[in-house]
């Protein structure tokens, strides 16, 4: 992981995105991004389906790239590095930018395998530092006094919005420092939905958070900085508060107030 210092009164730019394009075989998704993401913020990612969102967030770990079909022009720097750069390896990127998906993945394992997956996976064999680091992860992902005397329980026993926890668990087991979400709780009821958009405003104290969301009222409600993104192409970003009240572009106007999309 790479350390960044948080106690600066000046926020770093986690991200820096520059002439960012990407096809799909001949179909261009990301056209021209240029946009920067700052560190310790929520920066939702609105947008009509299909407009480049997930294709979005999936680059900035390189998850994308695991198609055969796409090809990838531009730079993202991360920590003023571009993550494209030969010489970068992708397992340490995934480990600073961790993930949760749209739909609860947990491994068909006990709910002690999942969260230390990723540690063991990167050679941490210490029993002790391994419950020490799934308590601390579960405890972030305020899961750990539902499941503390079940960690040997099988993970699909726990419920939806306890299995996107659990899921949120590993990845920060990875102590990373970014989180990525790609509409996160759009599987859940409203009851985990708002426990997931607390957790998130309690994880931007420690974590640089980039959610995809479908929801604008979610957006509006847990979000420091909004990007709209329609066509492939970034229409507009800056503070969500001014985007939701006083967009610049008219296509922002129209799809925050339902005329389309």
């Amino acid at each position: 992981m790479i350390n960044i210092n948080k106690n600066n009164n000046e926020r770093n730019i986690v991200f820096d995105v520059k002439e960012l394009n990407l096809w799909y075989g001949n179909d261009k998704a990301l056209k021209d991004l240029n946009f920067g993401i700052k560190q310790n913020d929520v920066t939702a990612i609105i947008g009509p389906s299909g407009c480049g969102k997930s294709t979005f967030i999936k680059t900035l770990n390189r998850l994308i790239e695991l198609i055969p079909s796409v090809r990838i022009e531009g730079e993202v720097l991360y920590n003023g590095t571009n993550i494209f750069d030969t010489s970068r390896s992708v397992e340490e990127l995934r480990s600073g930018v961790g993930m949760v998906f749209q739909k609860p993945n947990p491994f068909p394992k006990s709910i002690f395998e999942n969260v230390v997956y990723g540690p063991k996976i990167h050679g941490l064999r210490d029993k002790r530092k391994l419950l020490e680091l799934a308590e601390i992860s579960l405890k972030r992902a305020a899961l750990w006094d539902e499941v503390k005397d079940r960690m040997n329980d099988n993970a699909y026993e726990l419920s939806g919005g306890q299995q996107q926890r659990l899921c949120l668990a590993r990845a920060l087991s990875m102590e990373p420092d970014v989180l990525l979400m790609d509409e996160p709780t759009s599987a859940l009821d409203p009851i985990a939905t708002a426990k997931i958009e607390e957790l998130i405003m309690e994880l931007k104290k420690e974590y640089t958070i980039v959610i995809v969301t479908h929801s604008m009222q979610q957006a509006a409600r847990i979000s420091d900085e909004t990007a709209f993104f329609l066509l492939g192409e970034l229409i507009e970003t800056g503070n969500t508060n001014e985007i939701f009240t006083n967009p610049r572009d008219k296509r922002t106007e129209d799809y925050i107030t339902g005329r389309f999309g």
